[in-house]
């Protein structure tokens, strides 16, 4: 098993692997197609499509791709009304808290490069308790380009003032290990994620998978 020595800093993409968010972004969803006269569709329905954020949503609920006239009037509506609801069932996983509790004690700083754009990503942070310790919160639009270019993840190393490989990437979609080779951070695909429609995680070639947030503890070196 790999085990990394002089990892100073861990980033965690934020929807599917730090919190599952998936309740909300689809209840904004199901919020729209009861406008619409259209009954709620189940969440183990929406759960696949959460990474891919307003798209997903759209594509999952309506049936609309970004190619449809229409779509970025419902993404408008879908943005508006997710930012109403965005923190009423957003938890963190399982076993994360856990997790971040063991950086801490080991003076390993963390944080988040998320593509969920600022507007929604700070808010959301700053509503649950366990990302008081975060060192750093990077949103879709904090860099002129989301992931999978590398900018977020520079950006973040940049602001923690660590050399980028000292700094390991966590995400649960294809563009996060995709992002984080690009930077040159070592990168972990968490199974447990949303990983969207039949993804093949073992295609993604990251330096190592994990079935669960604590079993990131296995690769790290926090003596």
């Amino acid at each position: 098993m790999t085990r990394w020595r002089g990892i100073r800093a861990v980033l965690f993409d934020l929807d599917g692997t730090l919190v599952d968010s998936a309740p909300d972004l689809g209840h904004a969803a199901d919020l729209m197609r009861q406008r619409r006269g259209l009954p709620p569709l189940d969440e183990a329905y929406y759960r696949p499509r959460a990474s891919s954020g307003a798209r997903g949503m759209i594509e999952a609920a309506f049936g609309l791709t970004p190619e449809h006239p229409e779509f970025e009037a419902y993404r408008t509506e879908y943005l508006d009304t997710y930012g109403q609801v965005l923190t009423r069932r957003t938890r963190p996983f399982d076993g994360v808290a856990e997790l971040i509790a063991a950086l801490d004690r080991a003076q390993v700083a963390w944080g988040v490069v998320t593509n969920k754009v600022e507007r929604f990503a700070l808010p959301l942070t700053a509503a649950i308790p366990l990302f008081a310790t975060a060192a750093t919160v990077i949103g879709g639009d904090t860099t002129p380009h989301p992931k999978p270019h590398p900018a977020p993840l520079l950006e973040a190393a940049r602001r923690l003032q660590l050399p980028p490989q000292a700094c390991l990437y966590v995400g649960d979609d294809e563009r996060d290990i995709v992002a984080g080779r690009a930077a040159g951070m070592p990168t972990v695909a968490a199974r447990y994620g949303y990983l969207g429609v039949a993804a093949d995680v073992e295609a993604w070639a990251a330096d190592a998978i994990i079935e669960s947030p604590q079993a990131l503890l296995n690769f790290l070196d926090l003596a």
